[in-house]
């Protein structure tokens, strides 16, 4: 886990899509799959790709529209990813324990 002193929910929500995907994702489809903003979700992805976590390459296709930068984990990224998502499974479930195994119902409308 070198280099990766601040693991927010965000971070942990991106990198849950990278690990989950089983295509090679750009950017915007990381955003929509994690529900956070590509405001959010590209400066996470540049900070992961300069620790070394994640590798770009440009979407090489005929298609109309702009090329898309995928996104994959490097070997070291998928084993770090990996421990803090085991982390955080960890955590979610001592929390639904505290509440007698139970998890609240989100609010909604009253």
């Amino acid at each position: 886990m070198a280099g990766l002193s601040r693991v927010t929910p965000a971070t942990l929500d991106v990198l849950e899509v990278l690990l989950d995907d089983e295509v090679e994702p750009y950017g915007l489809a990381i955003a929509k799959k994690a529900g956070l903003a590509t405001g959010s979700v590209f400066p996470i992805l540049a900070r992961l790709e300069r620790l070394g976590w994640v590798a770009s390459d440009w979407e090489d296709t005929d298609r109309p529209g702009a090329r898309r930068r995928l996104y994959r984990f490097t070997p070291d990224g998928m084993a770090g990813a990996r421990v803090l998502l085991a982390e955080r499974r960890g955590r979610d479930a001592g929390r639904r324990r505290g509440l007698g195994g139970f998890t609240p119902a989100p609010e909604g409308p009253r």
